[in-house]
């Protein structure tokens, strides 16, 4: 099921799936989309060449899965991200 994204939220979940530290818990919860569907958002939202390095970054790495990360990492964004308007996460 493709849902459909204003480009603004594409942004958004490309820059979030981009980040090393947010999960893609995290963009689930904040837009509804499994991994999977992230995953096929970044397929067809980039280059193939940036997609594979981003796959081949992501791919087992701890940070980007909450059931894999340490306790001591309880949080959703970069402390660096506060500044970023108009995602939901940082409003609370």
């Amino acid at each position: 099921m493709i849902k459909e994204f204003t480009e603004r939220e594409l942004d958004r979940i490309i820059e979030m799936a981009w980040e090393d530290r947010t999960p893609f818990e995290a963009i689930t919860f904040q837009f509804g989309i499994s991994e999977q569907e992230t995953i096929e958002v970044m397929r067809r939202e980039m280059k193939p060449s940036s997609f594979r390095m981003w796959r081949k970054r992501v791919q087992g790495r701890a940070t980007k899965h909450a059931k894999l990360r340490s306790d001591e990492t309880d949080r959703f964004r970069c402390s660096r991200q506060r500044g970023i308007s108009g995602n939901k996460i940082s409003k609370r």
